[in-house]
């Protein structure tokens, strides 16, 4: 259990001084009566989800992720772990005193939890005074598993907005798209691998190579990874493994992940969007697909999965590279819970189709004799992950210069 939830990096606002120290920092947002603000929330943490509000305030969601999404008024939200929503927040209450802004944990022991919870408030600019009382109501679902599902299942997109939009194969139906690669991505309780504790999708607990796989296909390196990643959870023990799934370039890929650990997972794609087309508590079957939101499912990046449940996505990959598809949740991911999608142009031998290799680009592994600057730390340090690689290099470089 942390020591808390910052709001903006400030902690608790000492709205009970059983629980909160005195003299702690709190973020303070300032209002004028009657406008409209937009509210930017984003869960940035690590492990937790929050459930956001905003005390006697409505919070009328219009995006998420990059998408415009149907306007819904919420009194609030659950935002899992890399989420993200804008708001909108009219100023239509009295100001006979400040509010509470909250955002509580979820899916946790919340009498235990409730000195961790993260308070901010709202400042009308003719406030008559400091917020007091108990902080808004949590959702009460503890014999209800169900609540915090809907509301997800609640959030779509909004066909109607005049704004930029996910547009595979010429069509924004989605749902009339062939989809022509599934895959069902099952997590499991961390388990014991070669004497370490270690997290697996499909039993496979994704081991990096030191050679990073973009560079592995460049030079025609072979042996650094392979195409055999399961469509389907196989019925073996757990292994180490650098398995790549094999995407075809403008496919259109249905990603199912079946969450059979006990915590809620978020999932997240680099460098693209997802449809989040359904979501159900169970083992996911085909017969599942009949429950589909096939129009107006949310386009984003990043889907939280329930624990026994199981949420479908569907991606359209027309960007070339190598895309990381992992949990946010940190603990897990650091213990092998990924797995990478290649994507490559069959017909393009000139790689026009993705951005060229930078030329600060650091090699190691299979490669590291063509590293120019003769920097050997990255070899063991920043190998490990190849979306690293590409965010250190200017630094070392930098570093470089000065030492000459």
């Amino acid at each position: 259990m942390p020591d808390g939830v910052l709001m903006n990096g400030k902690g608790p606002y000492r709205y009970n001084t059983t629980l909160v120290p005195d003299g702690i920092d709190y973020e303070t947002i300032n209002i004028e009566p009657g406008k409209t603000y937009r509210f930017r929330v984003h869960n940035v943490g690590i492990s937790t989800s929050l459930n956001f509000r905003i005390q006697n305030h409505n919070l009328l969601l219009v995006e998420t992720e990059g998408s415009y999404t149907v306007q819904q008024n919420y009194t609030n939200l659950d935002i899992h772990v890399g989420q993200s929503y804008s708001f909108l927040v009219t100023m239509d209450q009295n100001a006979s005193s400040d509010y509470y802004i909250v955002a509580s944990a979820r899916f946790v022991n919340e009498s235990l939890w409730s000195r961790v919870t993260g308070v901010a408030i709202l400042h009308y600019s003719n406030s008559k005074g400091m917020a007091s009382g108990p902080l808004p109501d949590s959702p009460n679902d503890f014999y209800d598993k169900t609540f915090s599902m809907n509301q997800a299942r609640s959030i779509r997109m909004n066909v109607s907005a005049g704004a930029a939009r996910p547009n595979p194969q010429g069509s924004f139906r989605y749902g009339s798209i062939d989809v022509t690669q599934v895959y069902v991505l099952r997590n499991m309780p961390p388990v014991i691998i070669n004497g370490k504790r270690r997290a697996t999708l499909n039993g496979i607990s994704y081991s990096p190579p030191v050679t990073p796989l973009r560079l592995a296909d460049e030079y025609n390196k072979q042996g650094v990874y392979t195409l055999d990643f399961p469509t389907r959870p196989l019925n073996r023990p757990p292994q180490l493994g650098t398995s790549v799934i094999n995407g075809t370039y403008k496919g259109f890929m249905e990603i199912i992940f079946q969450n059979n650990d006990t915590m809620v997972q978020t999932y997240h794609m680099d460098g693209y969007a997802f449809f989040v087309v359904g979501m159900d508590y169970g083992e996911w079957t085909e017969n599942s697909r009949g429950t589909y939101n096939k129009w107006d499912g949310v386009s984003r990046c990043t889907t939280q999965v329930f624990p026994g449940a199981w949420t479908a996505v569907l991606v359209s990959l027309d960007s070339v590279g190598f895309w990381n598809v992992r949990v946010e949740n940190l603990d897990t991911w650091y213990l092998g819970q990924e797995v990478y999608v290649r994507v490559v142009n069959p017909e393009d031998n000139s790689n026009r189709t993705e951005l060229p290799m930078p030329d600060s680009v650091l090699y190691c592994g299979l490669l590291k004799d063509k590293q120019k600057y003769g920097l050997i730390i990255h070899d063991t340090l920043f190998c490990s992950k190849p979306e690293i690689i590409f965010s250190k290099c200017c630094i070392l470089h930098f570093l470089s210069f000065l030492r000459v």
